[in-house]
């Protein structure tokens, strides 16, 4: 048997599936691309997360489409952080092109043009569904993770929520909870030194500081309601398709730290809102978070370990999480050890630390007898990339150097007015996009401390009122009174008495 025989031979045993699968591609064997040798991925692995990585310009974004739209197809809703711009197109079926043609037919696989449902979303002003979440759905906890708080502050942020769960004070914005953090060692420093313990204000104005940082990277626009539903993710269209739900995040690319607070809280929400689906057939929901340094350059330790807590746990509530960056260095070893998937395009040895961090790659891949594998991650071309999943048992698939198929849909962004007309059609927009200030701890604080400034006043003003009334009286007499009483003229009417008598 020949080599190409005996590779080919190993796949097919290796990718056996006996549940539902996505075909990824067809293995490649010496730079030739062995048609029918097909490189799948069980649906019921992909709850185990996974990473694509990949120098630019390998094909990353695209596999990272195809990987969306056969979701959908399979009728599993997916969600994709667009911070490039480029994955609209998913909505227009492809306008096709010869190249594809021949890739599909070296593959195996026929060609299908396709569009597929998609919701534009938005964390910011730009056009599309509203994501927004209120302070008290954060928790102090995760909200003193994102401040990178010290312990001393981080109780200062539970005895703030307490605060106002015991006073019924909604925290719905930042704007509540600056101006409830400003009472405490304020107007209300003795209602709180009395109920919680002193608090002190340098800590007070840390936190402060931090929470305007925040502010000041787009998330006063987050915080607020109307708060989205996560259940909205999962929506299948009457065609039996998931959801392509797509969060444009173009203008969001200098603020890191709204990104990965925005993550986090989804995760968090999912977490605690998705009930636990055990060992399940298919995911019900996949993320897929491009530019994932994004989340980890600028993470803290805290940050860090609870988002690698949330990576271990939400795999039992149905969820995968695939993590799309250049390299996988980008990713700490904590996340990385707990993804199942790996679809490595081709790196780029420039520098002795380049070739370093390619054998270090090279190392988290299963070893093969077909390949060298430090070799070939420096020679893969455009849309092709080593692949290794896990298969239905959980156990490794082989290692192949695949030919990954083209997407089936647009491979650019869509018009301003195929934009418009996917927002026009939108059932989440009006559910979503209506701003929302209701009463909260910010009115609420603001009309009690008016309240009492006038009471102060008011108490100020009768007493001052009171000291005029209770003053000293006068001792000056009356002039008639003195003049009627004075001895000369008692002296004078008793001198006419006198001789009246005579």
């Amino acid at each position: 048997m020949g080599n190409k025989e005996k590779f080919f031979e190993h796949l097919e045993q290796g990718y056996a599936m006996k549940g539902d699968y996505i075909t990824v591609g067809a293995g490649m064997l010496d730079g030739e691309t062995l048609t029918n040798a097909f490189v799948k991925v069980p649906l019921k692995t992909m709850n185990r997360h996974g990473l694509i990585a990949g120098a630019t310009g390998t094909g990353k974004t695209k596999t990272l489409q195809v990987l969306a739209e056969n979701l959908s197809d399979k009728g599993i809703p997916v969600l994709l952080m667009d911070l490039k711009g480029d994955l609209s197109g998913i909505a227009q079926p492809s306008p096709g092109h010869a190249k594809i043609d021949e890739r599909q037919e070296k593959i195996g696989l026929p060609f299908e043009a396709k569009g597929f449902p998609v919701e534009i979303l938005s964390l910011s002003e730009q056009g599309g569904v509203r994501l927004r979440a209120t302070v008290s759905e954060f928790g102090p906890v995760l909200l003193s993770r994102i401040l990178d708080l010290s312990v001393t502050q981080e109780g200062i942020v539970a005895v703030i929520f307490k605060y106002c769960d015991d006073n019924k004070l909604p925290l719905l914005d930042l704007k509540d909870f600056k101006k409830v953090l400003q009472y405490a060692t304020g107007e209300g420093k003795d209602e709180f030194q009395k109920a919680y313990g002193r608090i002190s204000t340098s800590s007070t104005g840390t936190i402060l500081r931090k929470v305007i940082e925040l502010e000041q990277q787009g998330a006063d626009l987050f915080f607020g309601e109307k708060s989205f539903d996560v259940d909205d993710l999962t929506r299948i269209d009457e065609n039996g398709r998931g959801y392509v739900n797509i969060i444009r995040l173009t203008d969001i690319n200098d603020r890191p730290k709204l990104f990965s607070t925005f993550m986090l809280s989804l995760l968090a929400e999912i977490y605690a809102t998705f009930p636990e689906q055990g060992d399940s057939d298919r995911p019900e929901l996949v993320l897929f978070i491009d530019e994932a340094h994004l989340i980890f350059d600028n993470a803290s330790k805290a940050l860090l370990d609870q988002i690698e807590s949330i990576v271990k746990l939400i795999r039992s509530k149905g969820i995968g999480l695939y993590f799309v960056t250049q390299n996988p260095t980008d990713v700490p070893d904590e996340v990385l050890a707990q993804l199942g998937l790996k679809i490595q395009h081709a790196l780029r040895a420039f520098t002795a630390k380049d070739r370093k961090a390619i054998k270090l790659t090279a190392q988290n891949y299963p070893i093969t007898e077909f390949y060298d594998t430090a070799e070939v991650l420096t020679s893969l071309g455009t849309g092709e990339a080593l692949v290794s999943a896990l298969d239905e048992k959980g156990r490794p698939t082989p290692l192949a150097a695949t030919m990954m198929r083209a997407p089936m849909s647009r491979m650019d962004i869509l018009s301003d007015s195929e934009i418009k007309d996917v927002l026009d059609n939108s059932k989440l927009i009006k559910k979503y996009n209506e701003e929302i200030d209701r009463e909260s701890a910010y009115e609420i604080l603001t009309e009690k401390i008016e309240r009492a400034e006038k009471e102060a006043e008011k108490e100020k003003e009768e007493k001052s009122t009171g000291r005029k009334s209770s003053g000293r009286t006068s001792t000056r007499m009356n002039p008639v009174v003195k003049v009627l009483t004075s001895a000369t003229f008692i002296r004078g009417v008793l001198g006419v008495l006198k001789k009246v008598i005579r």
